[in-house]
């Protein structure tokens, strides 16, 4: 069982140079000079919940050819068995092209979560993860380096990954550190 999602678009900013201070001790102030480029970076991510293994892949879109380019990649790293892909029902899974591709392939199930249940989804638990490793604090000029943060991140998580457990552990029961006695 696989667990697939699209996180995106992640956008490549360009931030001004800081401004300096002037020698009076007053800072400069500058123009914003701010702008998002046209090159967006959707990232394709798949995890495998048996062991907590992840496959990500980056692209330029979110459409149906890109989704079935991820879908082989998803079935390259799992070459025995079935393969149920649990996802949403966005077009590009459901489209006409994608359909043709699945009959092509019938060790690759679909199985779609219901309508407002994403948290059915394994996979955006991981985003989160993802998003803490790769995309925090970054500032990135283009998509040749989200793809390298995505490479990166997903080899570092990867390395320490464990099998994904749908739900929240149960509390710690809490031992009492004072138990008082009431003589009368």
């Amino acid at each position: 069982m696989v667990c697939a999602d699209e996180l995106g678009p992640v956008i490549p900013r360009t931030f001004p140079p800081a401004p300096g201070w002037s020698p009076d001790g007053h800072r400069i102030k500058s123009e914003v000079d701010y702008g998002r480029g046209p090159e967006k970076t959707w990232v394709y991510g798949a995890l495998r919940v048996r062991d907590g293994q992840q496959v990500t892949m980056t692209a330029s879109s979110r459409n149906s050819a890109f989704y079935q380019q991820f879908l082989q990649k998803i079935e390259a790293a799992n070459p025995t068995g079935d393969i149920y892909v649990v996802t949403d029902n966005l077009s590009s899974h459901n489209s006409l092209s994608t359909r043709t591709w699945l009959e092509d392939h019938p060790r690759i199930r679909h199985v779609i979560i219901p309508v407002g249940a994403c948290w059915l989804n394994l996979q955006e638990g991981w985003w989160r993860i993802f998003r803490k490793a790769a995309l925090a604090g970054q500032s990135f000029a283009g998509p040749p380096e989200i793809e390298q943060a995505t490479r990166l991140a997903t080899s570092q998580l990867n390395a320490r990954a464990r099998p994904w457990i749908w739900g929240r552990p149960a509390p710690p029961t809490r031992r009492l550190r004072r138990r008082y006695l009431y003589i009368l």
